[in-house]
């Protein structure tokens, strides 16, 4: 088989492109810098022109791209996508539901939903990790507890809730604000969608602007709970989180945000992927995770990283979790703030507890998630 891949900066695309290779498949590359996802003519003509010259027997991307779409559809060729963020917001188009599409969402909460909206070829394909990647990496530096704790990850600090704050009447801001604390306090649950009732959203729509291209399916709702509400409730989780934790404990942050916010953390900026993070996570005693609300009910690509690092990951709770893993045997799970701290520090404590439950979660992933079975699955599909 032979597949084109559009590549992005998407963080996973080494380690699946390493998958499509051992499992006997072709790879070529198109890179192009969009204006517009759905409707970016010049990079239309050129894959078309691609795909009229060489045969592929599919063309693939991590998460969906609807000119792409469009033109697969107009050639036959099957488009795949795997997607690694919830919701895809170019994902609610009309062109998703070409019988060409080939539509594998990490959450199965993102693949009901699809279903239901009458989308034929759609299947749920949970994430994993690279470990050819994370091998080369981890085997190059010495293994030793550099930190305590250690978050990656950003602190969304510049979502456009702040910006719109002074746009929102006092009942609408004491309003938002109800919600996205009503959403913090909720452990693997979703709520912000059900509590935009249509006299909010009335109000909303008099500030915000909805920027969508004719063909998109998606709403007010949608991008306001998901790019406006789920980045802020991240932002005050992440943020209230590692103070929390920093007051008592060595907590090293590392973030290309801006990190004023968390003035206890050690800070050491960002870290390259594909070469650093998997030493990040192996030398860490624990690593955090907190998973945006948007993601209802999947893994996040981070946990599986940092578990096939062969470190320690402290999550908060989703439902696909314990499709996965047992709590306290693979991994561990917190259900709130008090609760995150007190396992911190029982884990700190803990070392032969703390190193069992880290091995226990790299053999189960290295065992039973394997890249070429994911790859494997989506071939089957395809």
């Amino acid at each position: 088989m032979k597949t084109l891949i559009y590549k992005w900066k998407a963080y996973n695309y080494m380690d699946i492109i390493a998958g499509f290779d051992a499992a006997g498949i072709k790879v070529d590359i198109i890179e192009h810098s969009f204006t517009d996802y759905d409707g970016d003519e010049e990079f239309k003509e050129m894959l078309l022109d691609r795909l009229k010259k060489t045969v592929y027997d599919f063309v693939f991307t991590v998460n969906y791209f609807g000119v792409i779409s469009q033109a697969c559809h107009e050639v036959g060729v099957p488009y795949v996508i795997w997607s690694c963020d919830n919701p895809l917001i170019s994902l609610y188009h009309k062109s998703a539901f070409y019988d060409e599409n080939r539509i594998f969402t990490f959450d199965k909460s993102n693949y009901y939903e699809l279903k239901s909206m009458g989308i034929k070829n759609v299947w749920h394909l949970p994430l994993t990790a690279g470990f050819g990647r994370i091998d080369n990496a981890v085997k190059s530096a010495e293994h030793k507890y550099l930190h305590d704790i250690s978050f990656v990850g950003s602190l969304y600090e510049k979502n456009s809730y702040d910006a719109m704050e002074s746009y929102m009447s006092d009942y609408l801001r004491g309003y938002l604000d109800g919600v996205i604390r009503a959403q913090m306090n909720i452990s693997g649950g979703y709520i912000i969608d059900r509590m935009l009732t249509t006299d909010i959203l009335m109000e909303i729509e008099t500030f915000f602007e909805l920027d969508k291209s004719k063909d998109s399916l998606s709403d007010l709702a949608l991008i306001f709970s998901t790019t406006v509400l789920g980045f802020k409730v991240a932002a005050l989780t992440r943020v209230e989180a590692l103070n929390m934790l920093s007051k008592k404990f060595d907590v090293t942050l590392f973030s290309n945000s801006q990190t004023s916010q968390v003035p206890l953390c050690k800070s050491l900026g960002s870290v390259d992927y594909w070469t650093m993070l998997p030493i990040v996570f192996n030398n860490s005693r624990i690593n955090l995770n907190f998973t945006i609300p948007n993601i209802k009910s999947g893994v996040p690509l981070r946990v599986w990283d940092i578990m096939a690092s062969g470190g320690l990951c402290m999550t908060n709770f989703t439902a696909e979790l314990l499709e996965h893993f047992k709590p306290d045997e693979d991994i561990v799970i917190f259900e709130d703030m008090e609760e995150l701290r007190d396992k911190c520090d029982y884990y700190l404590k803990h070392d032969e507890a703390r190193e069992r439950i880290a091995r226990s979660g790299m053999e189960k992933v290295r065992d039973c998630h394997k890249m070429e079975d994911r790859i494997n699955y989506m071939v089957q599909k395809i």
